[in-house]
C-alpha cells in the first residue's frame, strides 16, 4: 500500500511542489497539498505546520516541504514534538535520513537542486524504511 503524502511550500518551492504532486498521485500516491497555490511571496510557517500537524496527528504517513533553502520549512517542522524534518539536497541523506532518524518529513531546498534531484530525494524518502536496531534508541531520546 502506498504511503498517504502531506506536502506545502512557499513560493519558492511552488513549481517543484507542483511537479511533484502530479508525479506522486501518477504512482499511486495519495497527496494533500497544504499550499501555498501561487509564486506570489509568503510566509513559509503558514505551510509547515499544517504538514507537520497532519503528519503529527497520523492523518499523513509522511511529509514533504520545500522552500528556497528548505532551512525555514525545516526549522518550523521541528518545532513539533512528533515531527523528525530532515532536510536532504542528496539522495544518499534522504536514504540516511529515514534508516538511521526514522525522519518523517523531507524538507527539499528548491533553489539548490534541480528537480530530477528532487524527485530521486523524494523517490528514495517515501521507499526507504527506518532500520531500528541500535537506530531506536537513539530516535527515542529526540524529544524534550
Amino acid at each position: 500500500m502506498k504511503s498517504t503524502i502531506a506536502i506545502g511550500s512557499d513560493h519558492a518551492g511552488f513549481e517543484y511542489k507542483e511537479k511533484l504532486k502530479t508525479w506522486l498521485a501518477a504512482a499511486g500516491y495519495t497527496v494533500k497539498d497544504f499550499g501555498t497555490h501561487s509564486l506570489d511571496s509568503v510566509d513559509y510557517p503558514d505551510f509547515a505546520h499544517p504538514v507537520a500537524n497532519a503528519v503529527e496527528k497520523n492523518e499523513f504517513d509522511l511529509g514533504i516541504l520545500l522552500c528556497g533553502s528548505a532551512n525555514g520549512v525545516a526549522i518550523t517542522a521541528n518545532k513539533h514534538q512528533g515531527i523528525r524534518a530532515a532536510l536532504c539536497w542528496t539522495d544518499e541523506i534522504a536514504s540516511l535520513a529515514r534508516q538511521h532518524n526514522n525522519a518523517n518529513v523531507v524538507c527539499i531546498p528548491a533553489r539548490f537542486v534541480s528537480e530530477e534531484v528532487a524527485k530521486k530525494i523524494t523517490e528514495t524518502f517515501l521507499n526507504t524504511p527506518f532500520e531500528g536496531g541500535r537506530h531506536a534508541n537513539r530516535v527515542g531520546k529526540i524529544s524534550c
